[in-house]
């Protein structure tokens, strides 16, 4: 998807991806057999989400407003998508309860479709402003410098643990407050609590990239990560420690995302920001597997989720500690 951001614009693989994500969760409304909803649910709604996701949209930023911005428009874009959370969250069950699941999947497929028309400011391609700036390397060849670039690599590492972090939290600790003793209907408001503390984490993250350094702020994000996660399984669990812990984690959410694609930018430009991007979200995407994979693995076998927690506290410390060496300077040979 970050390819053919770069080479058609992101307006336009956005407008793709809203189609793919709609037709996937319209296709789950009509599923009748395990495969059908893998396919669905799956393999369409997610490539979907890969190619309509604000990995996209931030590409399109990073091209639209300028360098001093950049940060900036990053943290919007981050925020925004919390918001979303926030909205459809409640809105879908809203839907559910009043139509039922399958005209539920229908609205909400209807509803991405928006996507369409918003997308229009970024259809520009990236090879309309390449004029402006001059030649550049092709994206083979930034592939191949970025992938020799040992800050660009520690970025993809750091990357990896926070997709580990977000997806093991979001698909396992519903049910880890459930088994401790938590309603379920606080469980349930725990992402919500999340996302709407994450609006706040994510627009100040990208003010803060734009005025000082970014690599300090990502490793103190992952620092203050594992000091969360050791506190709230080392303290009694309570309606209240439940509530400080999705604030808490909100304010540091998805708060990497605008330093991350800032360091990007920073390093190799905006000609190929979606596809180096798009690198760094399937380090993303891969840590999400295991943190979910992981999490329920290691409960089947032990009977706890205790295991997990605590590898997300050494991978949080081992993701502070990796970005501190990251050189925050341009490539040569790439422009801003």
């Amino acid at each position: 998807a970050g390819g053919f951001a770069d080479r058609y614009g992101a307006g336009r693989v956005l407008m793709a991806g809203g189609v793919l994500y709609a037709l996937g969760v319209l296709s789950m409304s009509f599923a009748h057999t395990p495969v059908w909803m893998m396919m669905a649910g799956g393999v369409l709604t997610g490539a979907g989400i890969a190619t309509a996701s604000f990995s996209i949209v931030m590409a399109g930023f990073g091209r639209l407003v300028p360098p001093d911005k950049r940060s900036w428009s990053f943290g919007v874009a981050t925020a925004a998508s919390s918001l979303g959370q926030c909205l459809f969250a409640p809105l879908g069950q809203g839907f559910i309860a009043a139509f039922g699941w399958q005209t539920a999947l229908m609205l909400l497929a209807v509803s991405l479709l928006m996507i369409i028309p918003l997308a229009l400011p970024l259809q520009a391609p990236a090879s309309q402003r390449q004029a402006a700036i001059g030649p550049q390397p092709s994206m083979l060849e930034t592939i191949r410098a970025a992938f020799g670039h040992s800050s660009y690599l520690l970025l993809v590492a750091g990357f990896f643990v926070c997709g580990f972090h977000i997806a093991f939290i979001t698909i396992h600790a519903p049910a880890y407050l459930v088994e401790n003793g938590i309603s379920t209907w606080l469980a349930a408001v725990f992402i919500l609590v999340v996302g709407g503390f994450n609006i706040i984490g994510s627009y100040s993250s990208g003010i803060i990239g734009g005025r000082y350094s970014k690599r300090v702020p990502l490793s103190i994000i992952y620092l203050l990560r594992s000091v969360l996660i050791a506190g709230f399984i080392l303290l009694p669990l309570t309606p209240l420690t439940t509530v400080i812990f999705a604030a808490g984690l909100g304010l540091l959410w998805l708060s990497t995302v605008p330093l991350t694609m800032g360091l990007v930018t920073v390093m190799f430009g905006t000609r190929y920001m979606a596809t180096l991007s798009g690198f760094v979200f399937l380090s993303h995407q891969i840590g999400a597997f295991f943190g979910v994979w992981l999490g329920g693995r290691l409960h089947d076998s032990t009977g706890s989720y205790d295991p997990v927690w605590w590898i997300s506290v050494g991978l949080g410390l081992f993701a502070a500690l990796i970005h501190l060496p990251i050189r925050e300077t341009k490539a040569l040979a790439f422009s801003a």
